[in-house]
Order: structure tokens, then sequence, then C-alpha cells
């Protein structure tokens, strides 16, 4: 299965809270791994060093300091282009956390309100 459709798939299956996802990528061929890492920059995949596995990317569902889901499947689906075979692992995901804002002055009942639509 194609790097972007299976990427969709573990998306899809996660629940709708669902705030950072961690997900390790290889690919089959090592010889285009130079190839891979150029398509791979516009998700600032981590690269790892004598591991197993070639790259870590952090994925952020509607806040946080990681690449949104749909550019991690624009560069898997580049990479699927590019004829580069390899497979995905989910290694952490986190859910139901709330982004933290500057609420200084504002009533509770608004900070509230606030918790409540970033939680869904």
């Amino acid at each position: 299965m194609a790097l972007a459709d299976t990427f969709q798939e573990i998306v899809d299956s996660l629940p709708d809270d669902w705030t950072d996802l961690e997900i390790d990528v290889r690919i089959f061929d090592e010889e285009r791994y130079v190839d891979a890492a150029v398509y791979l920059a516009t998700v600032n995949a981590q690269p790892y060093s004598k591991h197993d596995w070639h790259w870590r990317i952090l994925i952020a569902h509607r806040f946080g300091h990681a690449s949104a889901a749909p550019a991690v499947h624009g560069a898997l689906k580049l990479l699927d282009q590019a004829n580069l075979d390899g497979e995905l692992v989910v290694r952490e995901v986190r859910s139901g956390r709330v982004e933290v804002v500057q609420m200084w002055g504002r009533p509770e009942s608004v900070r509230e309100e606030f918790k409540r639509l970033r939680a869904q």
C-alpha cells in the first residue's frame, strides 16, 4: 500500500480529540535515502542515526509545534510518486490536550468556553 494511503488510514482511525502523533518512516531502497530526505524536509522529518528506521515525523492535529497532517500526507504522496517504497509505524499518539493561550483579564466563562471548543 502507498505511504500516503497508509498515513491517511492511520489518521482516519484516530479519535477526533487527538493532538499529537509520532510516526517513524523507513524506505526500502536505502540508495535513494537522499532523494527521500529532500521530500521529507518539508515536514521537518527528524533523521535517526544508527537506527532501524530512517525518520521520525511529529504531526499536530489542530495546534502545536509540529507538521500538519495534510502537509505530511503531501510529503508522503511525493515519496509515492517518486516510486520510493517504504513503511510507516505509529510510535505515539496523544489526545485530549487543550491549547494554552494567554487569557489574562478574561472571565472564567470565556476560558471554559475556549477549552470546550478546542477540545472538540
